[in-house]
């Protein structure tokens, strides 16, 4: 990203091409770091501030790292997840892949949500009024 973290983010001005940023990042992290927990962490600190800037809730980037860093890191062979599952189950994760419907769905529907605004919240914030002022 030619040492500038902001480039990726600058990419998408759209809700969708954040929430498409959120759901390549994760998906990357997955592919790159081979963990399930770095495909969230490191998406999350990093679109935080760009969710809250579009007016966002955070419950939207929680789940846009659910639906995308969670569930699709069973299907790559050499993630952590997709090693463990293969384990167990003893068979190849490209054997399971084309079973687990949720797993690659599950970010094709989150894009499909942000693309129509389907179930995406936006911030509230609350105007003081007389009964909420000094509550905090």
């Amino acid at each position: 990203l030619k040492n500038n973290p902001k480039t990726l983010l600058n990419k998408f001005s759209s809700v969708f091409g954040l929430f498409f940023s959120t759901v390549a990042s994760c998906i990357a992290i997955n592919f790159t770091a081979s963990d399930q927990y770095l495909a969230l962490v490191v998406p999350g600190k990093m679109y935080e501030k760009a969710y809250r800037e579009k007016g966002l809730a955070p419950e939207n980037l929680s789940r846009t790292l659910e639906d995308s860093g969670t569930v699709t890191s069973v299907l790559i062979p050499w993630n952590t997840c997709g090693a463990y599952h293969s384990g167990t189950l003893g068979v190849s994760v490209l054997d399971y892949a084309i079973y687990a419907m949720f797993s690659w769905l599950s970010p094709i529907m989150t894009l499909i949500f942000a693309a129509f605004s389907i179930k995406i919240k936006q911030l509230v914030t609350k105007t003081p009024t007389l009964d909420t002022i000094g509550e905090e």
